[in-house]
């Protein structure tokens, strides 16, 4: 088993739509990134990354580079996922804790999980998801900005010999 942690915050900015774990949000504001800004997503595709040594989204997916311009964080973890997979890695589970005065994010909670089990191809009960405020402090809790953490574990897959 290995482990990662992952980290990503983005300032809330108008005129921009907002997505959390894969979920669109109805909220007056978005997160302002080159992708769409899930900082969710981006947490957890770090979490991975880091779980074997593969270094970060931002050198995978560099802000440099066009083509990542306006790209779906849905895209990133699945492309993140494929190259766990082919180091013979699957995810174990995941646990993600966003920081956000608002919106409340309970009620899309579930539907952030499914995204995930689909995503990671796991099952729903391997995927938690946690919100907190930042009790008013600094520019998460003034409502400027949000962010997550995640930590996330895989496992070695079983890899079975057939004989000649």
């Amino acid at each position: 088993m290995r482990i990662g942690i992952g980290y990503d915050i983005h300032r809330l900015v108008e005129d921009r739509k907002l997505f959390l774990g894969g979920v669109e949000i109805p909220y007056c504001k978005g997160l302002l990134g080159y992708s769409d800004g899930d900082v969710v997503l981006h947490a957890i595709a770090d979490a991975m990354l880091g779980s074997l040594s593969l270094g970060d989204i931002g050198q995978h997916f560099p802000d440099t580079d066009p083509k990542n311009k306006g790209i779906s964080s849905r895209e990133i973890l699945k492309k993140v996922a494929s190259m766990v997979s082919e180091r013979g890695f699957g995810v174990h589970n995941v646990d993600t804790v966003i920081l956000a005065e608002e919106p409340k994010v309970h009620p899309y909670r579930d539907m952030m999980r499914d995204c995930l089990a689909e995503e990671l191809a796991v099952t729903r009960d391997r995927i938690n998801i946690k919100a907190t405020t930042n009790e008013g402090v600094g520019s998460i809790g003034k409502g400027e900005a949000i962010a997550a953490y995640a930590v996330v574990s895989v496992t070695e897959r079983d890899i079975k010999c057939q004989s000649a």
